[in-house]
């Protein structure tokens, strides 16, 4: 599973923790920038990145975006047809988004106090719960 970051200036600082973390543990994944602090950038673009490369292989692509609240990556990414961007606290938000609603991609709020691991963990290693309940659902969210 690749793993696509972006951040804005607000979560500029722990993108580059969480590279860290991935290369420390040899996680498979794209930085897609801010490559250099630059506190007039807009969070749109580095969401837009990420979302172009799940598009491509949505099977086997996930997408870690970073902001202040993280509020505003998370109404960007899910204005695309087949994105399910969840805003998450903890792991435990993280699993249920992955297992109920096959988000592809997690909205993690730098301002905040986040175990970013564990969260960026549950988007991996959770299954999506194929009941049809949830497909009905999910399905729903992709209509016009």
């Amino acid at each position: 599973m690749r793993i696509y970051l972006g951040a804005d200036h607000r979560g500029f600082e722990l993108k580059n923790e969480i590279v860290g973390w991935l290369k420390a543990t040899q996680k498979d994944y794209v930085d897609l920038g801010a490559f250099e602090l630059l506190p007039e950038d807009d969070y749109n673009d580095y969401t837009k990145s990420v979302v172009q490369e799940i598009l491509k292989n949505p099977e086997e692509a996930r997408g870690v975006l970073l902001c202040g609240s993280a509020q505003g990556m998370c109404m960007q990414a899910n204005r695309f047809k087949g994105i399910r961007a969840a805003h998450c606290h903890n792991a435990t938000e993280m699993a249920e988004s992955r297992s109920h609603n096959d988000a592809n991609i997690v909205c993690i709020p730098a301002d905040e106090l986040v175990d970013y691991a564990a969260i960026i963990d549950a988007l991996l290693e959770t299954e999506f719960l194929t009941l049809e309940k949830y497909i009905r659902r999910n399905r729903k969210l992709d209509e016009e």
